[in-house]
């Protein structure tokens, strides 16, 4: 249990050196971040998002951490997929869709890195909107 290290009680005594008390544990804040990180990696970080939430796994954090990444992906990747199909299909908007295409997934990479960096700062990983969205949405089918 590499993750877990041993605090003491509300008497004050360490946990671990009076073995008939049960010990208390705190989960390493360190390990649990990068954990959270990795879920926010652009395109890669939607396949351990969707592992912990396939197998509910993990706190309530990653939890909303997870289904946050899925739906910005996902989102990403339809609206992605429509604009190649709109420029594949259309001579007058092609440029222009290709071009719109180019920013949306620009955005979707300093979105992403955004919420890295936040993360590492400690601050809240919640998007306006679509954190409500994701947790409506992936919240009753997903956890």
């Amino acid at each position: 249990m590499e993750n877990f290290e041993p605090i003491s009680d509300s008497a004050g005594v360490e946990a671990g050196n009076n073995s008939a008390q049960t010990q208390i544990f705190r989960q390493n804040t360190d390990t649990n971040k990068k954990q959270l990180l990795i879920y926010f990696i652009p395109v890669i970080g939607v396949l351990p998002s969707l592992w912990t939430l396939y197998y509910r796994q993990g706190s309530r954090e990653q939890l909303k951490v997870s289904r946050l990444s899925i739906t910005l992906t996902f989102t990403w990747l339809l609206a992605y997929l429509l604009l190649a199909t709109g420029a594949a299909t259309s001579d007058f908007l092609a440029l222009r869709l290709l071009i719109l295409n180019s920013f949306l997934t620009s955005g979707y990479f300093l979105v992403s890195i955004w919420l890295i960096f936040r993360l590492s700062r400690g601050q809240s990983s919640r998007l306006p909107g679509l954190s409500k969205f994701a947790d409506r949405v992936l919240g009753k089918y997903l956890s």
